[in-house]
């Protein structure tokens, strides 16, 4: 009997712990802590899409119709500003600035006579003026020829690199037709697109914004280690996008940078009245990224939140939310939408502060 005693209490007792055991972890798992959005004045770096191009990128074309006799460059090749790049067979032109040459000389003999004969009244000055006039035009017909020659010579009009060369030795070439491309690259135009808000902080904030030096991130996602400079904003925003596209000059010294190449450019964008959050309150499904807000019946809402912008352990938020929202902050892991929870309230200042101590 007493036994039966014993094992009895000793029953009851386990049971008594586990229950204890398990209530105690179940107040444990229904704790979190929680913040709000913080409204500040602040400022981030944003990537935008970029089409990089050389300060100057020209066609060459043949301004004469010939075979093309001569390609003295190969492509990918620097030139100088002068050098001879093509020439197209000049025959033709060399026989007509002969013939020109010629009439001239002609004019010319024959208005020395004109003169002659005007001086002794055989003939009127009038016959010495019309002398005078073919010589003239005799003359303009030299130097049409000779610019007609010279145009079978393809000379660089600026140093540069050379592109593709689609024309062979010997093809017909007619006037206009492409030779190659030729680009200057000693520096390098970035241009991308900014929205109407950004582009009124960014004009009217100089403080927030620091400067109007950029950075540019390469294709393979490493940064071009010289610095950019925003050299120009355009004087009218594209009716069917909202933006308006800024151009940043590059130094390009090691020209690694080509002509129609892609990059990120990183801007200091100023942001008034910003909405921030730690990005250790978020959690992402499917490229989405949401926050759980307790309501007033301190139930769980998953809500989903558009991300504008990013700073060290912080999220600048769009919209979603409003700085009036309790969002969890620790605990993500065990929260469920729907849940009803206890928790602890922290300052957002308090925690924006302790986020920044924790970077340093």
């Amino acid at each position: 009997m007493k036994k039966d005693t014993l094992f009895t209490g000793l029953i009851a007792l386990l049971c008594l712990t586990s229950c204890a055991t398990k209530e105690k972890e179940q107040e444990e798992a229904g704790k979190f802590t929680v913040t709000s959005a913080i409204k500040m004045d602040t400022s981030f770096t944003k990537q935008y899409v970029s089409q990089i191009k050389s300060i100057r990128n020209i066609e060459i074309r043949a301004q004469e119709k010939g075979f093309l006799q001569n390609i003295y460059v190969d492509e990918g090749q620097f030139v100088q500003a002068g050098q001879l790049l093509f020439r197209i067979m000049p025959k033709i032109y060399e026989a007509e600035l002969l013939e020109a040459q010629a009439e001239a000389k002609a004019a010319e003999i024959e208005l020395l006579n004109a003169k002659t004969l005007a001086d002794k009244n055989v003939v009127s000055k009038n016959e010495q003026a019309m002398a005078q006039a073919k010589l003239d035009k005799a003359k303009a017909e030299v130097a049409l020829a000779k610019i007609h020659l010279s145009f079978t010579e393809i000379k660089a009009p600026f140093a540069g690199t050379i592109d593709r060369i689609p024309k062979k030795l010997g093809s017909l070439i007619d006037e206009g037709e492409l030779l190659t491309s030729l680009s200057d690259n000693t520096n390098m135009f970035a241009y991308f697109n900014v929205s109407e808000p950004e582009y009124i902080d960014y004009q009217t904030n100089i403080k927030g914004r620091g400067d109007n030096h950029v950075s540019l991130l390469l294709a393979n996602n490493q940064p071009l280690k010289y610095k950019g400079k925003i050299e120009v904003i355009e004087s009218e925003f594209d009716n069917e996008t909202g933006n308006i596209a800024f151009r940043a000059i590059f130094p390009n010294p090691d020209k690694l940078l080509k002509n129609g190449e892609t990059g990120k450019v990183l801007m200091t964008v100023p942001v008034k009245n910003a909405l921030i959050i730690p990005q250790k309150a978020t959690y992402e499904i499917q490229d989405k990224k949401y926050v759980f807000v307790v309501d007033k019946s301190n139930t769980l809402v998953s809500k989903e939140i558009t991300i504008t912008g990013e700073l060290p352990d912080l999220y600048v938020i769009k919209d979603g939310i409003t700085h009036n929202d309790k969002i969890v902050l620790e605990g993500i892991q065990k929260a469920k939408d729907g849940d009803k929870i206890k928790y602890e309230y922290l300052n957002p200042k308090q925690v924006i502060s302790n986020l920044r101590l924790k970077a340093e």
